[in-house]
């Protein structure tokens, strides 16, 4: 394995699971809204608020498309599915492995939705976003591990197994 590449939903635990993943297998880490972040020298809500969904997202491929790594867990926002060249790119780069959330959970665990950064256009539902995004995701990934109410650490040995 070179790269390991979580997506999935805003909630779905990507950088969480990403951290715990990264030092069982001994690779680094990188959370891709940080990089959009430090590019951009602003939070991914007021980039969201000021560009407006659509030009945030291809501020979102441009930063995506900029990484170059090899033994790392990469954890992309949950909308880089939005851009194809964003995932071409990821998917280059390594297994893309979905953390497929049902959407009864992440309504659950998504308590921050307005002020968290997440690519939605106004009058957008959490519901919504997951019926657009649902099939991208399938699309792009490798590999789909169900996640749920299990602990991080049965988590992580659910996508290690799925990457053997």
């Amino acid at each position: 394995m070179d790269n390991i590449i979580l997506i999935g939903m805003p909630g779905a635990g990507k950088s969480t699971v990403g951290v715990l993943l990264a030092k069982t297998l001994g690779y680094a880490f990188l959370d891709t809204d940080l990089v959009i972040q430090q590019r951009e020298g602003a939070l991914l809500q007021s980039l969201v608020d000021s560009l407006g969904v659509e030009a945030f997202l291809d501020v979102e491929a441009d930063a995506i498309c900029s990484v170059e790594c090899r033994g790392t867990v990469i954890a992309p926002g949950g909308s880089a599915v939005c851009r194809e060249r964003a995932m071409s790119h990821l998917k280059a780069l390594g297994r893309i492995v979905y953390l497929h959330l049902p959407l009864e959970e992440l309504e659950r665990r998504l308590n921050n939705i307005s002020t968290r950064g997440i690519a939605m256009a106004p009058g957008e539902t959490l519901a919504d976003l997951f019926a657009y995004r649902a099939p991208l995701y399938r699309n792009y990934a490798d590999l789909t591990v169900d996640v749920g109410r299990q602990s991080l650490e049965e988590t992580v040995a659910l996508v290690l197994r799925a990457l053997r």
